[in-house]
């Protein structure tokens, strides 16, 4: 069953769509490594938060993502406009649209 994951991070005050960009910046290199869905939302009830869903083949792929070079420099650029208010929540996909999945 693939593996969910969605997470919350908050920005330092004008800082949000610059994270965003780095972010987004590299989902060429997600898709190579397993990823299935990765969608980066801005909350419309402040200009801080950011929501993050991902849908990986399987938790050991989303894993071993965050160990590559290029993922690691991404959070390494991001870290410093980050405040370090951080939610995550894993899941098992059930199904949904969008996806090709069976």
């Amino acid at each position: 069953m693939p593996y969910g994951y969605i997470a919350s991070m908050k920005t330092k005050p004008g800082h949000r769509d610059e994270v965003a960009a780095i972010l987004t910046g590299g989902a060429d290199g997600l898709r190579a490594a397993g990823c299935h869905l990765y969608l980066v939302g801005l909350a419309e009830t402040d200009d801080v938060t950011i929501w993050v869903t991902e849908v990986w083949e399987s938790k050991e792929r989303h894993d071993a993502s965050l160990r590559l070079p290029a993922t690691r420099a991404a959070i390494a650029r991001a870290m410093p406009m980050l405040t370090g208010e951080f939610t995550g929540q894993e899941t098992a996909i059930a199904g949904g649209l969008g996806l090709g999945l069976s």
